[in-house]
């Protein structure tokens, strides 16, 4: 049997909208790359982009469990000796409510040139406006 290659410019390309009022983290995010990677699609092909673009708004109510409110820590390095900083969700959430659903997005996609493609087509959002009107975005409940 032969593996089906779709031209680039034979994909169809669709744009979705994902509320992620009250919905938990990792639903969302999963959702969003199963979209992006384009694997709802029979002519998926993992070395290829044929994925959809993606639109997620309310990112700054997005919910956790488990006390990971306080639990969940998010880490980055400055560069400098002993430059290790941390910080917990609840405050990463209101200091910058779109990162950890973007760092969520970004740990799910591959590694590589692939990765940093996909992750150009997703759009996230920290409240509910959103300037993607005229792409007449599906909306995913």
């Amino acid at each position: 049997m032969k593996t089906i290659f779709v031209k680039p410019k034979e994909v169809a390309r669709k744009w979705y909208l994902i509320d992620a009022d009250g919905k938990k983290l990792g639903r969302v995010a999963v959702q969003a790359v199963t979209l992006l990677r384009g694997k709802n699609k029979p002519e998926y092909t993992p070395h290829q982009e044929v994925g959809d673009y993606v639109i997620i708004v309310n990112a700054g109510k997005v919910a956790v469990s488990g006390g990971k409110e306080q639990k969940k820590i998010y880490y980055h390095h400055t560069g400098y000796p002993g430059g290790i900083k941390s910080e917990n969700f609840q405050s990463m959430i209101s200091r910058k409510p779109t990162f950890p659903l973007e760092s969520a997005i970004r740990g799910m996609l591959p590694k590589g040139p692939l990765g940093r493609k996909l992750f150009k087509n997703v759009k996230v959002y920290a409240g509910e406006r959103h300037p993607h009107g005229a792409q007449k975005p599906e909306v995913i409940e």
